[in-house]
């Protein structure tokens, strides 16, 4: 059977040498709210360069669904995913943004990112 693991996987990035945007949408993010127990839920949508590694997707899988009943703050969830994946694949660029269904009225919507030092994002192309 398939469990809940803090481990993240990773493999060898296939195209080192070229700047290009892994991006995946987790729908099913859950967590509990630290003060009354009660799950919240969140849409996390992760966008990164990557280095010399890539995260494993069933791997990051597992890895979502360990905060499944861990009571923490939208902040402090966000920067520790970020944290994690920044230690596992050493990225170039990672942006991971945290959308948080409605709780007493508020949507929260939380963007932390982390840049490699010294590497800048390529110019964007604009096509006619």
């Amino acid at each position: 059977m398939t469990e809940p693991s803090r481990s993240l996987e990773t493999f060898v990035n296939p195209a080192p040498e070229r700047d290009y945007t892994i991006r995946m949408t987790m729908p099913e993010f859950s967590c509990l709210c630290p003060k009354t127990g009660q799950p919240d839920f969140a849409t996390l949508k992760l966008e990164y360069v990557p280095h010399e590694r890539c995260v494993e997707l069933k791997a990051l899988k597992l890895y979502i669904w360990s905060f499944r009943d861990r009571g923490t703050f939208h902040e402090a969830v966000t920067n520790e995913i970020l944290k994690d994946l920044v230690d596992a694949t050493e990225p170039r660029f990672l942006r991971l943004t945290a959308e948080f269904n409605v709780r007493g009225g508020i949507y929260t919507t939380v963007v932390a990112e982390h840049r490699k030092s010294g590497w800048n994002a390529p110019p964007v192309t604009v096509l006619p």
